[in-house]
């Protein structure tokens, strides 16, 4: 029950409602209501602000909630630790990751399902600042984020490949069939980018600062599936990371034209430095080692790249 009712108050504390925290714990408003009351009975402090409404922690509380979060987690590891003496490593493996990867997240969930095919996987799309808040407070167990620019003492870090920035047209005939362009160049074309609020958008306007260029955006998005449909469809220019390159079919439809002087961030998945790492963590962080994800990358600029399929 203990274990419970600190579920019940990191959910409420997340929710801060306690109509939707009982909701998400699958229970009644009551039974939430009373779980909490014990737990304030039990610890002998007052934990939540009284009120008609869910008016927030007390500082009591707030100081119990970072505990609270702490306990949960080495409670998940110890359940994850016995299902390893179980031959079968269970639960759920909850990843962020910043907007540009999301299309290749699979290339991380495929191999973790493969060597453990009874984890389940929650992939959620966040900024790297969410990332880390998020791996701080026990809500993640990895996040896959820009590795550069980002403090990140106190977390174990492996880094995956470097992004790389391509020019994506629909019709290379249009700018000449060139084989490379310089940042200037490209600024001269009705372009679709990320917004604003998104760091790759803030790396490409970067890019344009030190080449002196101001770029001609015509559409802004949120979406890197809307860039693809853009270029594709609206007869429009974007630039994207070369990891996605893969996912696209460049074959016939796109053409991908790297962009000089070449700028590259590198990427990579990062983890809470603890001592040991829960089983979950510890068996994935195993098998992204195994990857070798910037030479399948590369390969899509080099013109060798080979689909994958699905034995590979």
């Amino acid at each position: 029950m203990f274990i419970r009712q600190l579920d019940y108050l990191v959910t409420l504390s997340r929710e801060k409602h306690f109509a939707r925290a009982a909701k998400a714990c699958y229970v009644s408003q009551p039974a939430l209501s009373a779980a909490i009351r014990h737990l304030e009975e039990e610890l002998g402090v007052p934990i939540v602000q009284r009120g008609q409404r869910f008016q927030g922690l007390t500082p009591e509380g707030e100081r119990i909630l970072n505990w609270a979060r702490k306990t949960l987690a080495a409670w998940e590891g110890l359940r994850q630790e016995a299902s390893i003496a179980r031959t079968h490593l269970a639960g759920t493996l909850r990843l962020g990751a910043i907007p540009t990867t999301m299309p290749i997240v699979s290339l991380l969930t495929g191999p973790f399902r493969a060597a453990h095919s009874e984890m389940c996987q929650l992939v959620q799309s966040l900024s790297t600042e969410e990332i880390i808040r998020r791996l701080d407070s026990f809500e993640l167990d990895l996040g896959l984020t820009y590795l550069e620019d980002q403090c990140l003492e106190g977390f174990r870090v492996l880094p995956l490949y470097r992004e790389r920035y391509m020019l994506l047209a629909r019709d290379p005939a249009s700018i000449g069939d060139c084989q490379e362009m310089s940042w200037a160049n490209a600024a001269e074309l009705p372009l679709c980018l990320l917004t604003n609020n998104m760091q790759n958008r803030r790396i490409i306007n970067a890019a344009f600062r030190r080449a002196n260029a101001q770029p001609r955006v015509v559409v802004e998005t949120d979406s890197v599936f809307a860039l693809y449909s853009h270029v594709r469809c609206a007869e429009l220019f974007s630039i994207v990371p070369h990891s996605l390159l893969c996912l696209f079919e460049m074959r016939e439809e796109l053409a991908a034209i790297p962009l000089t002087p070449e700028i590259n961030r590198a990427i990579g998945l990062i983890a809470l430095d603890h001592d040991p790492l829960s089983p979950m963590v510890a068996a994935a962080w195993a098998v992204t080692q195994t990857l070798d994800l910037e030479a399948r990358f590369d390969t899509m600029i080099s013109g060798t790249y080979q689909p994958i399929r699905a034995n590979d």
